[in-house]
């Protein structure tokens, strides 16, 4: 028997996958991949193993591939956009596997927020803004906790980060409204971030619905609602203060 591999590939430009993460894809034997949401590129380090997209496939049939072929000692990848970690439904199948005496590794990867803050050149934990982050999706066929509705979170003033919700962002902007944002809260939307055809669209929750609805974006974006996209007003970070000590420098007084 051999392990399964859980692998985040990143969020879709082939350079930021890790070393270990091209390593393995390159070695397998067989490859079970997250449909569209991984890239060609990426998909061409496969060397020699088999590849099946997962998104033609249901649980089960993953599950039988997975097991099968570690049962028979090959080299298996199930490969998710991103990180594993993130929406990427891994405990099932670890679980699973582990019920049937298959041990299982998770390789993380660049995820896609990550890859969008990048895109809009922004610090997501700005001094004077905002220390948190908080990533979530908008509630439609899969259910959320009621404590972590929209109109919940947005009381935080956080960074917001929504995966999987593009397509009903005119129901997130009233939620988040609802909940304590002002409509003048800067909102970026990144559609297949680090992807050759990236866009960004920016705006507010006043406006920023209707700029998607124009650009006809129905999936494979991030939406980042927080005050960080456009800050009027921040702190420097106190790490580097001359005034301030810390356990490797002293501060420098006159």
């Amino acid at each position: 028997m051999s392990d399964v591999f859980f692998v985040g590939c990143g969020p879709g430009d082939p350079e930021l996958i890790t070393v270990k993460a091209k390593k393995l894809i390159q070695k397998a034997d067989v490859v079970v991949y997250s449909g569209s949401l991984i890239p060609e590129p990426v998909l061409k380090f496969c060397k020699k193993g088999k590849l099946y997209d997962a998104a033609k496939l249901v649980r089960e049939e993953i599950f039988d591939l997975l097991y099968e072929n570690a049962k028979s000692g090959k080299l298996i990848v199930r490969l998710h956009d991103g990180d594993p970690s993130i929406y990427g439904a891994i405990k099932e199948q670890i679980d699973n596997l582990e019920k049937k005496g298959i041990k299982s590794v998770v390789v993380p990867g660049v995820t896609a927020f990550l890859a969008s803050a990048a895109a809009l050149g922004t610090q997501l934990t700005l001094p004077g803004v905002t220390q948190t982050i908080i990533v979530t999706r908008a509630e439609s066929r899969t259910k959320v906790p009621k404590r972590e509705k929209v109109s919940e979170l947005a009381k935080h003033k956080a960074t917001l980060i929504f995966y999987l919700s593009v397509h009903l962002l005119s129901k997130l902007v009233k939620e988040a409204i609802a909940g304590g944002y002002k409509k003048t809260t800067p909102v970026a939307v990144v559609y297949h971030a680090s992807w050759k055809d990236q866009k960004i669209i920016k705006g507010t929750l006043e406006d920023i619905a209707k700029k998607i609805k124009e650009e006809e974006i129905t999936r494979t974006a991030i939406v980042v609602i927080s005050d960080v996209i456009d800050p009027k007003t921040y702190e420097y970070s106190k790490l580097y203060d001359k005034k301030f000590s810390h356990g490797y420098r002293k501060a420098k007084v006159k």
